[in-house]
């Protein structure tokens, strides 16, 4: 089996060679496959300038459709049981769900079979039933023999007392479920306690039951849809073994070159049919341009898991901006502190940030972390980050015990303070209450900095300006260059921008540090002129 978006020919000259992961007990049963495919291309399309035209699968479509319904075990049953098939939007996965859904309702020789189309929500599970709706409306044989429950979102079919559901995470209840069929859109955004209802054991009192998973990439490093993906992927690389799973995925690299058009096709073997390469190419350029819409391009048109929705930070110019810091030449040096303290069991992270001495000079950040030693290496094995090598070479500071002793870096903060002109230490005011007063009682000057729009949103959003005019220097620091990458940004509707912690994936802590400590020294430029009284506020 061909993966990883490389695009198959139609095996219309030649035998058809089915799946490498079909058993050495199973086979290859044509008649069986030519069946599922001869009913399909019976059906009609029911969008755009495909309208009323039959239903011809495409390349990739009749590999998916031979190897599901044409390998069957010496029972003659199928072998597989869970298709995945992950691929970018617009190709035609839609249409392909509900050919399958009408095959599993009317032609698969299942009395009572339960069909179900299931999403996330509602409007999302209707999609792939309303394109059944229509290929029924464009096919006398099948108006004659189903009927169309439009208010209840169902479909009957009387002669074998079989129906066809939409269900949403939504409407969803646990009991007297008996799948045939469980036609599965979007899994990346699945609810996961409905997706392991579905798939998991629902169905086992039937003789061939099928899910058929067919969805994007996804944001959610956490999510049932991430883990099904990453299971398909195992199995593709020969990490694990399921001998009733079919996995297909169409992606391109994270490591391939998003800008070219054979980059494209690996995961939209559709491209110059369901989508044109023109349109392709524009949605590119705007992702060139614009790189709050990078990681949508690169989710939804190239089938690449991302860390977030909205990647705020274009890494590529944080990377420009890894000039190196000279800590020892700054002593003296007047600098501005932000402290940003999580929990006593995480990432603690303190960020200094030295002001440009004239027009030539940059914005100097010095970055600090601390983590606790005992939890560390679970840490390391529970999130896949490399603390222990960042402790290793310098970047991170570990403390004694299972959480991060304060009073150890009060200490640090004082012993810095005898050499670097500390002028003010911002951080968030809640949970930090302690930290504070030890601070203001070793002389420091703290501020305390609130995390809504109001506070956060000037030095965010210069952040931004100063990365894009390579403004900042950051050594390359590799902790926050991380941080950096995690960030999720959240905008209100008065265009405020601002880290967000819930939906960032991963640990955002020194960021959320360089933006307060940024803040105080854009305020105090100048000997005490804010930034943003002599330009105003970045509208970005």
């Amino acid at each position: 089996m061909k993966s990883r978006g490389e695009i198959l020919a139609r095996k219309t000259d030649r035998a058809f060679i089915p799946t490498r992961f079909m058993l050495p007990t199973a086979h290859y049963d044509e008649a069986k496959a030519d069946y599922a495919i001869a009913f399909i291309e019976n059906l009609r399309h029911t969008k755009g300038e495909w309208y009323n035209k039959p239903f011809k699968l495409l390349d990739w479509q009749l590999e998916i459709i031979r190897n599901i319904f044409g390998v069957v075990k010496d029972d003659g049953n199928r072998q597989f049981n869970t298709a995945y098939v992950e691929i970018a939007k617009k190709q035609g996965k839609t249409e392909l769900g509900a050919a399958i859904a009408l095959f599993m309702l009317v032609a698969d020789d299942e009395y009572g079979a339960e069909i179900y189309s299931c999403a996330a929500d509602r409007a999302q599970a209707s999609l792939i039933y309303m394109v059944a709706v229509d290929m029924i409306g464009l096919c006398p044989a099948l108006q004659k023999r189903l009927k169309i429950v439009a208010s209840q979102k169902r479909v009957i079919y009387p002669e074998k007392n079989s129906f066809y559901q939409v269900l949403s995470s939504e409407a969803f209840s646990k009991h007297g479920i008996n799948p045939h069929a469980v036609l599965y859109d979007e899994l990346h955004v699945a609810n996961r306690e409905m997706a392991r209802v579905m798939l998991q054991g629902a169905s086992d009192a039937r003789r061939q039951p099928l899910n058929f998973l067919i969805t994007t990439a996804g944001n959610d490093m956490h999510s049932i849809g991430f883990e099904i993906h990453q299971k398909a992927v195992d199995l593709l690389e020969d990490r694990k073994t399921d001998q009733t799973f079919y996995p297909t995925i169409y992606a391109a690299s994270e490591t391939d070159d998003w800008t070219k058009p054979e980059t494209w096709r690996k995961a939209n073997p559709s491209m110059g049919i369901t989508v044109a390469e023109a349109k392709m190419a524009i949605a590119c350029e705007n992702a060139r341009q614009n790189p709050a819409e990078e990681n949508s391009f690169k989710q939804l048109r190239l089938c690449i898991w991302v860390k977030q929705s909205i990647r705020w930070m274009p890494m590529e110019a944080w990377d420009k901006c890894a000039f190196p810091v000279e800590f020892e030449s700054l002593k003296g040096r007047e600098c501005y502190a932000g402290l940003d303290l999580s929990s006593t069991t995480d990432v603690t992270a303190f960020v200094l940030v030295f002001p440009p001495n004239d027009e030539d000079d940059k914005y100097q950040v010095v970055p600090f972390f601390w983590i606790p030693k005992v939890n560390m290496d679970k840490r390391v094995l529970k999130d896949h980050v490399p603390y222990d090598t960042w402790e290793r070479q310098g970047f991170i500071k570990t403390t004694e015990g299972n959480v991060v002793h304060y009073g150890f870096i009060v200490t640090f903060i004082e012993q810095l303070g005898l050499s670097y002109n500390i002028k003010e230490i911002a951080f968030d005011r809640w949970g930090a209450v302690q930290m504070s007063q030890n601070l203001e009682g070793s002389g420091f000057t703290v501020v305390p900095f609130g995390q809504g729009f109001k506070d956060m949103s000037p030095s965010t959003k210069e952040l931004m300006r100063l990365t894009m005019d390579e403004k900042i220097a950051h050594s390359g620091n590799p902790v926050l260059r991380w941080m950096m990458d995690n960030i999720y940004v959240k905008t209100d509707p008065a265009g405020n921008i601002k880290p967000d912690k819930e939906k960032s994936t991963e640990r955002i802590d020194g960021a959320v540090a360089l933006i307060m400590a940024l803040d105080r020294a854009l305020r105090h430029l100048d000997g005490g002129g804010s930034v943003y009284d002599k330009r105003g506020l970045l509208i970005l």
